[in-house]
Parts: structure tokens; sequence; C-alpha cells
């Protein structure tokens, strides 16, 4: 098909776009036209957020037993992305076994009982666990269906005059959406589903109050332009009505952003994660989008975030409600630390309030108490989480209920229904809050999500965290030789990693072989100068924008200082103990700062030498810098104490990979030695005959390998050794002039 033929086929939308690529789409069967549609879906937040919604077809396969044809109920399983699932992340279920179970079901009291029935519907030997959602696609009658959570939708279906609305939208755009009140994800809501299609069959999708958006489609490409069309309208529908409110949404602006709020968040973050890391580690993220702006200097932003958020795929990573900070931007940063610690405070007590209400004999024990979303006027939104992909979700998600009251209070008109639609039970009459039009989902119901014992499960099925998870570990030196291998081990180890280096593009390719172990998020790089405060300080505060702040410093940077005739010149003596001790001594002292920021606990590992306590002929620059570089460590320990650790390695010469080993110093050392070899050997044929060389001296008779270095490094960085503090470990091959004594 060619290109002008295919866009004929396309459908212009006005703010959204039809992604649908006929040629694409034309080879592939009806399990990957599901992948390929459901990976349009997820590929825009605005349509659905990351890990929300799911879709699903009902497809004619062939029974592995029998060999007749059967229908097989292709859902997204549990805890997949729509944006990324591919083929093998479907749950597949036999239809008409899932469609039996309705007559196992004892009623919404034991609606989670029916979960265990599931397994026992799956087709094929699919070890994908269905979502709690199966039944929702598997009891309506259509054969493509999807389920997602546009902010369009939700700001519907979270407003006080929503079922009102939906029908205006209804009228406005020709269309037969239905409207449900709030439930549960779960069987009870696939069984209202049912009925309501049954009893308006020309409906085209179905509103769930408080929660999202059902369409469908006879076809792959149908279900798909249904879903994006109708998001579509009921964008263009809610940007009329907030034109309407213009400036005067949310209450108008009551406070102004700070022209340096960038500079302002890189300093207040180290010290708001070390306070919401006080229960376990989290990474951070700041954001100051237009939107994010808008919502936390307006006069209505406070109890509106009070309210908490409405759609359960929010709440789950955002919890029942973000941490506003009350702090007037033109006062000082230590007055936003004391309103943080103040907030904090009163934050942590009415969480374990929150649950101790709620909590049933069978609940999960409490989690942590602290806020995963932080809002300060003038700054913006700080968000939190295990690692950086879920720091940024974890924001992604506030935006999401951001313009979800933002769409909710641009449609308010008129007064309140005396009840509002969300509410299909008595019993939660007076649970609902509104506040300017937005309906808030009830604590109690809240609660029932987030400590659901069906999300425990998931949670429980999660792999274990690694060794350094939720770590941030600055390599300094990180470019090349045991600074290289350093980095790749914390990364192996679940560290996010900063590479910083003198040499800006080594670095960077550093960089991106740790983000082929950590991912793309899980790694940068840095350039840095450690003779120089500034330089330094620019290193941590990219380390703090990228992450949130600093746990594990390293410095594997040094100097060894060499000439063709062997003498060091003044100018030589000077800069070899500038950078081997004055610039390790700035680099602790411009951390510990960061690091009392935080109050956390953190560790330094310094690089000295074997050559430390081994004098020798022509290195003496070199071997002195590192003798008052091992002392420098016992000082830093005693100083940066009691929470911070500070030791060091002390390698024998290292050659593989090390910058301080140039073809022409290793030409030069293998004459000294009288060590035979070919001048057209490689630079690494030459380093190997002369880590050979070395190696025989020592005990071991084995080299010194960057990676084993890193090894010793990282055990005293690690939580394998809590009660080391200055001392250094020998990484020499055993040799007996450098044993202390």
């Amino acid at each position: 098909m060619s290109v002008i033929a295919e866009s004929k086929n396309r459908v212009k939308l006005e703010y959204l776009e039809d992604l649908w690529d006929e040629s694409a789409a034309s080879g592939m069967d009806e399990p990957e036209l599901l992948r390929y549609r459901s990976n349009l879906l997820g590929s825009d937040l605005r349509i659905t957020n990351f890990a929300g919604g799911n879709t699903s077809s009902k497809i004619e396969m062939a029974d592995p037993l029998t060999g007749k044809d059967t229908k097989v109920l292709w859902v997204k399983g549990s805890g997949g992305d729509l944006g990324s699932i591919r083929r093998s992340g479907f749950a597949t279920l036999y239809l008409d076994k899932l469609l039996a179970l309705q007559k196992l079901y004892r009623g919404v009291d034991r609606e989670d009982d029916m979960v265990a029935y599931y397994p026992l519907c799956t087709f094929g030997l699919n070890p994908v666990a269905a979502s709690i959602d199966t039944p929702l696609h598997g009891f309506l009658p259509f054969r493509h269906v999807d389920h997602l959570h546009p902010d369009c939708a939700i700001a519907v279906a979270a407003a006080a005059n929503g079922l009102e609305k939906m029908e205006e939208f209804n009228r406005t755009h020709d269309h037969k959406l239905v409207w449900l009140p709030w439930q549960r994800p779960g069987f009870e809501l696939g069984i209202m589903l049912k009925r309501a299609v049954e009893e308006q069959p020309d409906c085209d999708g179905v509103v769930l109050g408080g929660h999202g958006l059902f369409t469908w489609g006879e076809t792959q490409r149908e279900c798909y332009l249904n879903t994006v069309s109708i998001i579509d309208q009921l964008t263009i529908f809610i940007e009329k009505h907030l034109e309407k409110k213009g400036s005067r949404i949310f209450g108008g602006q009551q406070h102004v952003s700070l022209q340096n709020r960038r500079e302002v968040a890189l300093e207040i973050l180290p010290f708001l994660r070390g306070r919401v890391s006080a229960h376990k580690r989290l990474i951070g993220s700041h954001s100051e989008l237009p939107e994010v702006l808008e919502f936390v200097n307006s006069a209505d932003a406070e109890k509106l975030a009070y309210l908490g958020t409405s759609c359960p795929d929010h709440f789950i990573r955002t919890k029942i409600r973000p941490m506003r900070v009350a702090w007037e931007p033109t006062s000082s940063i230590d007055e936003l630390k004391k309103s943080i610690d103040a907030r904090l405070a009163v934050y942590r007590t009415e969480y374990a309030e929150y649950y101790q209400k709620h909590a049933e004999a069978t609940s999960p024990a409490m989690r942590d108490p602290n806020p995963t979303v932080v809002l300060i006027p003038g700054i913006g939104m700080f968000s939190f989480g295990k690692s950086k992909p879920e720091a940024r979700i974890t924001g992604e998600l506030y935006v999401n209920a951001i313009h979800v009251m933002k769409g909710a209070a641009g449609l308010e008109e008129g007064p309140r229904p005396a009840r509002v639609p969300q509410c299909g039970s008595d019993a939660l009459l007076e649970a609902f809050e509104v506040y300017s039009n937005y309906v808030a989902l009830p604590a109690s119901e809240a609660y029932r999500i987030e400590y659901w014992l069906l999300e425990e499960a998931k949670i429980r099925r999660q792999p274990a965290e690694k060794e350094l998870s939720r770590q941030i570990a600055l390599i300094i030196g990180g470019g090349s030789g045991i600074g290289r291998e350093v980095a790749l081990l914390a990364a192996e180890r679940g560290a996010h990693v900063v590479v910083a280096d003198r040499d800006q593009e080594s670095a960077a390719r550093v960089a991106d072989d740790v983000k082929a172990i950590t991912g793309k998020e899980g790694a940068a790089a840095s350039p840095v100068d450690i003779r120089s405060r500034e330089s330094i300080r620019e290193a941590l505060k990219q380390t703090v924008g990228e992450f949130g702040g600093v746990d594990v410093l390293v410095n594997t940077a040094a100097l060894f200082p060499s000439s063709p005739t062997g003498v060091i010149s003044d100018a030589q003596w000077a800069l070899t103990l500038e950078v081997n001790v004055t610039a390790n001594f700035l680099l602790v002292e411009e951390v510990g700062k960061l690091f009392r920021e935080q109050g956390l606990t953190a560790s330094v590992v310094l690089t000295s030498s074997a050559n430390a306590v081994v004098p020798k002929r022509g290195s003496e620059a070199y071997d002195v810098s590192k003798a008052a570089l091992s002392h420098l460590i016992r000082e830093l320990a005693v100083s940066q104490s009691p929470n911070v650790r500070v030791n060091g390695v002390s390698p024998a010469t290292v050659v593989k990979g090390s910058t301080m080993f140039p073809r022409d110093r290793v030409a030069a050392s293998l004459k000294k030695y009288n060590i035979p070899f070919d001048e057209g050997m490689s630079d690494d044929q030459m380093r190997d005959l002369l880590a050979a060389f070395y190696a025989e001296r020592t005990l071991t008779h084995q080299p010194i390998d960057p990676r084993i270095c890193a090894e010793a490094i990282l055990f005293l960085a690690g939580p394998k050794a809590p009660c080391t503090t200055g001392h250094l470990i020998p990484v020499d091959g055993g040799l007996a002039e450098a044993f202390l004594r």
C-alpha cells in the first residue's frame, strides 16, 4: 500500500493521532494484532498510564487436546504494561470455562475467591497470571475490548456531575456511553458490565464511575479506532469546558513559581530524599511541568491534594494522597526544611491512622508511611520510588491525577447533585468527598485496593531486590580501568550509577555499557575535575538531578607522573600530590555536605596503593601521595562518622585497562625489567607481558585484574561491611613486603 493510500485510511483526530499502520498490521495473526493494538494504545500517556488498563481479544483457536475450534480469551496478564507488552505477556483462558464461573459465584463478599479458579481456565500451558480485570473483558459480548484510563475519561468519571456530563457528551458527539457507579475491579464489576450492556445493547462504551473507560469493536482496527476516537472527543469536550474557566481553574494562582526553581529543587532534594527514605531508601525525581506548577501554586491545591486520587491505578503508586508542603516561595530554604519536617510528621501520623481505621485481621502489615509524591509551591513536584523508572512513573501518575482534577473542576456547572453518581451503595453515601466538582475515592475504598490481598500477592511475585538496589553510586574515574569495572559491577548489583571522569567521552561510553545492564534510566555520565570544588559540586548536582542523592562514592582517579628521562619536575610533584591527596580531601568534604543533608548512612571508598608501604626507586611522588592518602582515609573516617563509612583499597600495580599505563610507559617498564617484547605487539599484548611479570613477584602469581579490585571496593561500600570504616583492603596478590607492620 502506498503512503498516500495508507494515509487515506487513517482518521484525522484533533488531539490524538491514528497510529495504525495497515501495511504493518496486514501480515499479523489475531494475537499479534492484539499485541500491536495494545502497544499503540500504551505508547501515549494521554490514553493510558504505565501498567494501567487492559486489552483483550476473543480468538478462535484449535484446542490442543481435541483439535476442535474453541473461543479463547486473550487478555493482558497481571502486572503487564500495554506500551511494552509482547505476545507472551497475555493470559489465555477458555472463554466457556470463564463464563461458567458465574454459576460458582457466591456474591460480592466472596468475589476474591473467584481468582483461584482462573488458573483452571487456562488455555494451553500458559504461565502468565490472569489479572483481576479478566472477567470484565470475558463477560462483555464483544470480540475486542479496551479498558483504559485516559485523563479525559476519568475527569468525567470523577466529576460530581459526571453522569450529567456524560449524557451531554453523548448528545454532542453522537455516542451512547453508559454509566456504572464505583465498584472495585473484580468479578462483581464484570457482572455489572455484562448487565449494563444487556440493558442497553446499542451502547458504544461504558464510563466506570471514579475509574475509567470501556470501549470495543468487532475487529482489531475497529476497536482501536473506537477507542482513540472517543478519547479524542472526550478531550475536545473537556478542553471546551476548561476554556470557559480560564485562569479561575483551581481557584486561581496563589503563588508564583521561582525563577531559580530547578536550582532550589536540587538543593532541597537530598534533604527531602533522606526524610522520605526513613523506612526504605528511595530514588527521587523532580518535575516542573507547566501543569504541575499551575496546580502546586493554586489556591485549591491544598484541599484537592488532601482528597487524594480517584483512579485505582493512580494511588497504588502515589498512595492515598500526596504530601503538600505549606511554604511561601519567597522565604528561605531553612524555612522550607522546617516545613517539610513538620508536614512529614503529620503525614506519617495520618497514614498510620488511615491504616488502623480500615485494617482487618487478614490485612498485610502497614507499608511505608512516607509519601511518594511531594508538592511544593514555587518549585514543583518530587516523586519517589524504588528505582528511577518507578520514581518517574509515580510522578507521571500524579500528573494524570492533576489532569483529572482539572478536568472535573472544568466541568463544574450549577448546583452539585444531591447524590454523586459514583456512589452505587447507600453504605458509601457519606464517604464520597467532593471539592470543586472533583469526587475522590473514599478512604475505605482506597484502602481496599492499596491493601488488597491480591495486590499483596502481586507484590510478593516481584523478584527479590539486589544487594545495591535503591542505592546511588557516584564513580569518579569511572571512564576506564578499575573505575569502569566498579561501575559495571555496581550496576549488576542493582545500583543506579553515575560515571564521572575528566574524560567525558570515556565516561559516556561506560555509562552506555552500564545502561545495557540497568536499563536506559539506570545510569548517567558526568564530567569532573576533582582538583576543582566547583567541578565536584557540578558532578554532585548532576547526580542529584538524575537520582535524588548519593549513597556510595568511589574514587579510582589518580596520577602517576613519568618523564622520558625518569626525572620528575617540581610541577609534576605538586600535581601528583594535588590529584592523589588534596583532590580526595576536597571530594569527600563536598560529598560529606550532601550526606549530612540526606541524613542516611553512606559509604566512601578511595583507592590507595601497595606503593604506600613499599618504597621504590623512581616513584617517590606517587608512593608518598598514596601513603598520605592511606592516612587521609583514616582521618576522613573519623571526621565523617557516624553515618558515613570511609575505607580504601590498596591494589598492587593494575596494568589492564589503566590510563596510567599508556604504551610508552609500558614499553619503558618492559625495558627496565629486561622483558623481551616486539614493537609490533598490540598495547594489550604488551600490558599482558608486564602484568605477568608483576604477578610473578606476588605470593599468588595472579595478575591484579580491575574486576578483582571492584569486588573489594563494593564489598567495603555495600551492606556486608556495615561495621568497617577507616581501613584498607590490600588487593596485591600477596606482596610480603607490603604486609602491614
